[in-house]
């Protein structure tokens, strides 16, 4: 396994339990002799820190590992920003979920310390890229982990909008929206509005419609080499939105074209070895446990 020697730190802003565990962190890294690069953001809130700093942009070309304290939604960050750089991210928990973020601070210390003693393992998760385009030019341009959403912002009227997979017409269809997901994403914004759960794995994207004004809309699995096109019908009243992963947004027109694929560059997450899809799912979903008293 690759030994990590420059590592990165990417925290939380505004939670001092991140904060917190930013310091042990830092504290354990150093007692290793390692070196400990933090992004510009976070050192901010630690004054005397004697660290060298970094723009999160930046940190892909001068570390071996990126570790982020937070929440997935930090991470989702990290990912867009770091894919391109092809440097791995491990993730310790500060959030309200965990899906990625899956270290807990308690066993920080531990964990950390076989992850740098060669004890992990890497996951390869793809990204979508997403660009917007008005009568032929690009308008704006996004990248997301988890999903690509059309949606109409602060309005409560609906979208009407045509979907074309590979250049070949699916539908049209009136709906408060489509989202587009990656596996990772599939347990997250898609899976709240009815879509499947998809293993890391799998090579493929998942289309769910927003609560679409028909009853046989549903959920559609697609190769994830797949182009898909969305065009915003020429007579909508409203401008709907593009989001990708809730945190970069771009504002639609009526007869404006949306291009969804995948991005070339990946992200390398890296688990500890006893790391556990369906137990996280199980987790965190509030799966039920094995009847008696069977363990894993």
């Amino acid at each position: 396994m690759e030994q990590f020697r420059n590592i990165g730190v990417i925290g939380r802003l505004g939670s001092s339990q991140a904060l917190d565990t930013i310091r042990r962190l830092k504290k354990f890294l150093l007692d290793r002799h390692l070196h400990v690069i933090l992004e510009d953001t976070i050192a901010e809130a630690l004054p005397g820190h004697g660290l060298q700093t970094s723009s999160r942009r930046n940190l892909g070309e001068v570390c071996d590992l990126v570790i982020v304290v937070g929440g997935d939604g930090s991470l989702l960050g990290a990912a867009r920003a770091l894919a391109r750089h092809k440097v791995p991210v491990l993730g310790i928990n500060r959030g309200s979920l965990g899906f990625l973020t899956d270290i807990l601070p308690d066993e920080l210390e531990v964990k950390v310390a076989e992850v740098l003693d060669g004890q992990y393992s890497v996951e390869s998760r793809f990204l979508l890229e997403a660009e917007v385009r008005r009568h032929g030019e690009a308008i704006g341009q996004g990248d997301a982990l988890n999903d690509v959403v059309l949606h109409p912002g602060k309005s409560t009227k609906m979208i009407e909008f045509e979907l074309f997979i590979d250049g070949h017409f699916v539908c049209s269809q009136k709906a408060d929206g489509l989202i587009v997901a990656t596996p990772t994403g599939s347990t997250a914004y898609s899976l709240s509005a009815g879509g499947p759960i998809m293993h890391p794995k799998l090579d493929a994207i998942v289309v769910v419609p927003m609560y679409p004004h028909t009853l046989s809309s549903r959920p559609i699995v697609v190769d994830a080499n797949s182009e898909l096109k969305i065009v915003v019908a020429k007579d909508m009243q409203i401008y709907p939105l593009v989001s990708c992963d809730g945190q970069n947004h771009f504002t639609c027109a009526p007869g404006d074209t949306i291009t969804v694929n995948k991005k070339a560059q990946k992200l390398s997450l890296i688990h500890p070895l006893d790391h556990n899809y369906y137990e996280v799912c199980r987790t965190k979903l509030g799966w039920g446990s094995r009847l008696g008293n069977g363990s894993d």
